[in-house]
């Protein structure tokens, strides 16, 4: 039997083919050199095994998002983008749906953004709301939501007596000003010695 001879062109389209075949094995023999030799990022549930982080391939999830921190202790421009994000929320739909008229037993301000414990109070309970409108919740979470957190951060808010009570209780007429908090505590230091009162009753300097 003849051997079969392939034209030469032929021939050099399947030294291109195997040529190509050849740089593409090279090429991912360093990308797996590359990700082995890649350490682990801190956070990587892979970083036990030894094998690099594995959020950047596709199908996989995502490294979680940070948990979410209490606006007070935000500052400068991350203070103020979650404040705008609240603001939104308590006006759009807060209120909205949940503020009841204005009156002195039930007070409000149009400048609640400036009463630090009005903020705390409305971002807590933002959180929750996000949270229990989250699908995990289940169809219970708004249920909870209402009862625990709700009820009870309006109220709060909204007291005759509450952080607000100096502020618009009509609203034809708004009102706004901060209540001045206690002073500072006195503490007494250990090189102070407490006044002992003498046998009249008086206070005095104790005996040493």
């Amino acid at each position: 039997m003849e051997p079969v001879r392939l034209p030469d062109s032929d021939l050099e389209s399947i030294e291109a083919s195997v040529r190509k075949l050849l740089d593409q094995s090279a090429e991912q023999a360093r990308q797996l050199d590359s990700l082995a030799s890649a350490p682990p990022p801190a956070d990587s549930p892979f970083g036990a095994f030894g094998m690099p982080g594995m959020s950047g391939f596709a199908g996989l999830p995502s490294a979680a998002p940070p948990e979410p921190r209490p606006i007070l202790e935000l500052e400068g421009e991350e203070y103020e983008d979650e404040l705008d994000s609240l603001s939104d929320w308590v006006d759009d739909f807060l209120v909205r749906v949940y503020g009841a008229e204005v009156t002195t037993a039930a007070p409000w301000c149009e400048q609640w953004q400036e009463h630090a414990d009005v903020v705390a109070w409305l971002h807590a309970l933002w959180l929750a709301y996000q949270q229990h409108t989250d699908p995990e919740a289940g169809p219970a979470g708004l249920f909870v939501w209402h009862r625990d957190f709700l009820t009870h951060a309006m109220a709060t808010v909204r007291a005759a007596g509450g952080p607000l009570s100096a502020c618009m209780t009509d609203p034809d007429r708004p009102a706004h000003r901060l209540l001045p908090g206690p002073p500072s505590s006195q503490r007494t230091t250990a090189d102070e010695k407490p006044e002992a009162p003498d046998e009249n009753g008086e206070l005095g300097e104790a005996d040493g």
